[in-house]
């Protein structure tokens, strides 16, 4: 793997890096230490350009290259949250935070993008500026929204913006990539379905919820097989069921089902939509029931942009000898969506070799993945604004 000398060099820094992150998980917005973490290593490296506060608690720093004639700033993003997981893995460098862990890898991504932050500071090999973002609050909280409305693209001038994410079951170092939808929208539905509870032993008093929810979870899985051009993608996934009821003998008067659509299509989101609130409510209204439906569109589908794509692509190349730029679409969602809504750029898929899925209690970002990630992000910087 060709990956930038210094990157090797550096390999058993930046993974220290990385399992001190990991040891101190922080939640959403909630990434104080981290961002202090970073903006200190930043300034070790010689970085005095830096903004914390973007998007609440996200931090911004500016390299400069040898040469400004090019005029152009490229953007490049990693998130810095984790999730409120219990971990599993029984690592000596497992979390210390009881209930949190970086079950994602984001504490790979922060490191990775800090060690190419360190040779981009040391080498300056490039015409143009660079914008480095950590971002908080990937993991639910919109932290690449909140940053966006900051005035992220505007205030820093960005032209480009990339980022990376860790892919379980590739290839250490391999890296995967399409152009146009790479991740989907993700959006969310709690729905609470409410008849007229009574006892067990006498249904036909009752209105019965739990009947009416039945029929709604089958009737939902039609969006997909009868809907949906079978060519295009849906996921309807019901995740959660409750009821207001714990007894054995008690039909309940309400029934609360939550859960997930993800689409990479925006006329497939708003079909989804529509048919879910048809089904739910027509569905409930066949049994005798009411429904109250809370529908909320979360992040939008990942669209990476055709010649930053390839760009993307091109700079993974000179890294690695595996390089899919075909990778099927996967329906996990990430909001740096939200950044590429703004800006052209593109998202690439970092392989993480075998072990645990992402979310997963024993996931374990792969830190022999890490000079790859660094070698990317440096040489998209310097093919895209070389010096001359």
């Amino acid at each position: 793997m060709p990956i930038k000398n210094r990157f090797a060099e550096m390999h058993a820094e930046i993974t220290g890096w990385r399992r001190h992150l990991h040891q101190y998980p922080e939640l959403q917005f909630d990434v104080h230490e981290t961002a202090k973490f970073v903006e200190e290593k930043l300034r070790s490296f010689g970085i005095t350009d830096i903004t914390t506060g973007i998007g609440r608690t996200g931090v911004v720093a500016v390299i400069e290259g040898r040469n400004m004639k090019s005029g152009r700033t490229i953007g490049l993003r990693a998130d810095m949250d984790a999730l409120p997981i219990e971990e599993a893995t029984g690592l000596e460098y497992a979390s210390k935070i009881p209930g949190k862990m970086h079950a994602c890898g984001h504490d790979g991504h922060t490191a990775i993008l800090l060690g190419a932050a360190q040779y981009m500071a040391e080498t300056r090999n490039f015409d143009g500026r660079v914008v480095l973002i950590f971002q908080p609050a990937e993991e639910g909280g919109g932290g690449g929204l909140e940053m966006c409305k900051d005035g992220l693209m505007e205030r820093w001038n960005i032209d480009e913006v990339y980022g990376l994410h860790n892919m379980p079951g590739a290839e250490p170092g391999s890296f995967h990539i399409r152009e146009g939808a790479l991740l989907a929208a993700t959006d969310e539905f709690d729905i609470v379905i409410t008849g007229q509870g009574g006892h067990a032993a006498a249904p036909h008093t009752v209105i019965d919820p739990n009947l009416a929810t039945a029929h709604i979870i089958v009737a939902l899985q039609s969006i997909a097989s009868r809907n949906v051009d079978p060519l295009k993608q849906v996921v309807v996934s019901v995740c959660q069921l409750r009821s207001d009821s714990e007894a054995h003998n008690v039909i309940p008067h309400t029934v609360t089902m939550t859960g997930t659509v993800r689409s990479l299509d925006p006329e497939v989101r708003d079909l989804a939509q529509k048919r879910v609130q048809e089904i739910v409510d027509l569905t409930a209204r066949a049994h005798g029931c009411s429904a109250q439906i809370d529908y909320d569109r979360g992040y939008p589908v990942t669209f990476n942009h055709t010649d930053n794509t390839h760009y993307a692509a091109e700079a993974a190349e000179a890294v690695s000898p595996g390089v899919d730029r075909a990778t099927p679409p996967i329906m996990a969602g990430e909001d740096f969506s939200y950044m590429l809504e703004e800006r052209p750029g593109a998202y690439i898929m970092l392989g993480n070799g075998e072990g645990a899925m992402v979310h997963h209690p024993e996931y374990n970002f792969n830190d022999e993945a890490i000079p790859a990630g660094c070698s990317w992000f440096a040489e998209v910087v310097e093919q895209r604004m070389p010096l001359t």
